[in-house]
C-alpha cells in the first residue's frame, strides 16, 4: 500500500497542531492542550518515522545494487549490510502501520490498577502480591509513577486486594492487556510434600477518567467515612480517614484509606470511581469490535483466564496469542515487555486489517 498521501496529509495536520500551539490563550483549556500536545508529538514521531524508513529504504536498495556489482570487497560489504537494513524497514514499515490507525483516546491515559486474590487462600495473596511488585518494577523500568490507593493484606503478608495507580507516559496502552485471570501453579512454602498448587488472582487495568468522561451527580452519591481496618500501608491510621463512596444508580462501591486525609482518600475514592464507571462505557464500546480484538483486549474481561505462571518449569503462557516463555523469573521480575509486545503486534494487525490498511 503507498502511504504517501496519508503521510502528506500528516505533515498538513502537523503545521495545523503547530499553528494552534503558537496561538495565544492556547493554555486557556487545559485538557484541549494536552490533546493537541499529545496528537502533535504522535504526529511528529510518525513524520520522523516516515523519514527514516524512506532512507533506510533507499539504502537498502543501493545495497542490493551494489552487492551485483564487480568490485568484490565493496559487494560484500554491502551484502553483510543488507540483513540489517531489511529489518529497520520491515520493522519502521509496521510502525508507520501502526501510527497511522485511528487513535484510541485512552491510550494516552493514566491506569488504575485492581488485584485481588483469587482462588487458593492464603497462596493466592501472596501471588497477588508477586503480580503486583510485578507490575511495579515493569513501572519503573518505563520511567513510571506507582501511588498505592488502598490495601488489604491477608494475614500471611499477602494481598487480599490491592488497588494502585500509575502514572507515566501511554500507561494505559501498555497495561491494558494485563485485565484477566492469572493463574499461578507452584509449591507453596507450607507444602510440606512437594505437591504444586494452582490458585489465581484477577487483575483489572483502568483507564483514568476524566470529570468530563463521567459526570458524577452529587445526589447519586453516598459518602461516609469509615474506621481505617485491616495492616493496610504504612500511612493508614485509626481515625475516621477512609471513605466509602457508593454510586447509587449502578451500587460501585469503591472504598480508600492509603491516604494521610479524609479529604485525599475522598479524591481518589472519585477518581477509582470514574475510572469504573467509564470501564463500562468501555465494554459497551468493545462490544462493537470483532471477537478476536474483544477476546484480546478484554476491557476489564475479570472472568477470562490469560496467563499461566508455572514456577517449576520457569514457564509463562498466554493464552491470547499462544505464547510461551521460559523465563518466568525474570517476567515475574517485571520484564513483561515481550509479552506485552506480542500482545500489542496481534491487536495491531487485527486492528488494520479492520482499518483496510493491510
Amino acid at each position: 500500500m503507498d502511504f504517501t498521501p496519508l503521510i502528506a496529509r500528516k505533515r498538513d495536520r502537523l503545521t495545523e497542531l503547530e499553528s494552534a500551539m503558537a496561538s495565544d490563550g492556547f493554555f486557556a483549556d487545559a485538557r484541549q492542550a494536552t490533546e493537541i500536545s499529545r496528537e502533535y508529538n504522535r504526529t511528529k514521531t510518525l513524520l520522523e518515522s516516515w523519514d527514516r524508513f524512506q532512507s533506510a529504504s533507499a539504502q537498502l536498495e543501493e545495497n542490493r545494487d551494489l552487492a551485483k556489482g564487480e568490485d568484490a570487497e565493496l559487494a560484500s560489504m554491502a551484502e553483510e549490510e543488507i540483513p540489517a537494513l531489511e529489518k529497520e524497514v520491515a520493522d519502521l514499515e509496521v510502525s508507520i502501520q501502526y501510527a497511522l490507525l485511528p487513535h484510541d483516546p485512552t491510550e494516552d491515559r493514566d491506569a488504575i490498577v485492581e488485584i485481588r486474590a483469587g482462588t487458593g487462600g492464603d497462596e493466592a495473596s501472596l501471588f497477588a502480591m508477586d503480580l503486583t511488585r510485578m507490575y511495579q518494577r515493569y513501572a519503573e523500568g518505563r520511567g513510571w509513577r506507582v501511588e498505592m490507593i488502598d490495601a488489604s493484606l491477608s494475614d500471611v503478608g499477602g494481598y487480599k486486594e490491592v488497588v494502585f495507580k500509575v502514572t507515566g507516559e501511554e500507561v494505559f496502552r501498555f497495561l491494558k492487556y494485563e485485565s484477566g485471570v492469572h493463574r499461578v501453579q507452584r509449591v507453596p512454602d507450607t507444602e510440606t510434600q512437594g505437591r504444586i498448587h494452582t490458585s489465581t488472582a484477577t487483575v483489572a487495568v483502568l483507564p483514568e477518567a476524566e470529570e468530563v468522561d463521567v459526570e458524577l451527580k452529587p445526589e447519586d452519591l453516598h459518602i461516609q467515612a469509615t474506621r481505617s481496618g485491616g495492616p493496610g500501608g504504612q500511612h493508614v491510621n485509626t481515625t475516621d480517614s477512609a471513605v466509602q463512596v457508593t454510586h447509587l444508580p449502578t451500587g460501585i462501591m469503591v472504598k480508600c484509606q492509603e491516604g494521610r486525609s479524609q479529604g485525599q482518600n475522598k479524591e481518589r475514592a472519585l477518581q477509582i470511581l470514574r475510572a469504573k464507571l467509564l470501564e463500562a462505557k468501555v465494554r459497551e464500546e468493545a462490544e462493537k469490535y470483532s471477537a478476536h480484538r474483544r477476546n484480546l483486549i478484554g476491557s476489564g474481561g475479570r472472568e477470562e483466564k490469560i496467563r499461566t505462571y508455572n514456577f517449576p518449569q520457569n514457564r509463562v503462557t498466554d493464552h491470547r496469542v499462544g505464547l510461551t516463555l521460559y523465563n518466568l523469573d525474570q517476567v515475574i521480575g517485571g520484564e513483561i515487555g515481550e509479552v506485552i509486545e506480542e500482545l500489542q503486534t496481534s491487536e495491531m494487525e487485527e486492528r488494520m486489517r479492520e482499518a483496510g490498511i493491510v
